[in-house]
């Protein structure tokens, strides 16, 4: 079963997960100064974005540069991968290909050590994607588990490219951020996903 398939309620009632949605997960995280490279991206694709509103136009045009924009901010220690097989265990569900994964390794032919599992939002509704990112945070954390990189946390994103929601689950409990972040804070947006690699590292 793909991870889309995944409600967010299938997704709590099949894993039994508790849920927190009153808090400001990351109200406190300093912002990341963009470079001019990533302005000048985001100043040409945007309004492109807007006219062709398609997901595969915000997934190329948007959110694909951010993330590389969070890996050249790291120097390079860490790796990204875009629509990758992600196959952790078929009897749970936990199979398919992911939209975005940042991994905690520079290798880039593997995906090793999955931090952040991000996905973009169908129909640009943010609630869309919340059980099929869950999924994957699952997921993610049962591959560390396999590879004996065990976190404590695992840290997810649904995103449409110009609205952010995070998402952390620690134990059984899923924290949902109490507030959206938008494309014209850049900074923030890169700052957290820049603190969620630090964290789990």
């Amino acid at each position: 079963m793909p991870y889309s398939a995944f409600s967010f309620n299938k997704v709590k009632k099949d894993f039994k997960l508790n849920v927190v949605e009153n808090q400001d997960l990351f109200l406190n995280t300093p912002g990341v100064q963009p470079t001019d490279y990533l302005n000048i991206i985001l100043t040409e694709h945007l309004p492109l974005v807007t006219a062709i509103n398609t997901e595969k136009a915000r997934s190329e045009l948007v959110i694909m540069p951010v993330l590389i924009e969070v890996r050249r901010y790291l120097k390079y220690q860490i790796s990204v991968f875009s629509g990758s097989e992600f196959n952790v265990d078929a009897s749970k569900g936990l199979e398919g290909r992911c939209d975005f994964i940042l991994c905690g390794s520079q290798e880039q032919y593997d995906i090793t050590s999955p931090i952040v599992m991000i996905v973009e939002a169908k129909n640009e509704s943010i609630k869309s994607g919340l059980g099929q990112c869950i999924a994957t945070m699952i997921a993610a954390n049962i591959f560390n588990q396999q590879q004996e990189n065990v976190t404590d946390v695992m840290y997810g994103v649904v995103t449409t490219g110009t609205d952010w929601k995070f998402l952390k689950i620690h134990d059984n409990t899923v924290f949902i951020d109490r507030s959206d972040y938008f494309i014209k804070e850049v900074d923030k947006i890169l700052g957290i996903l820049s603190t969620m690699v630090n964290i789990s590292n």
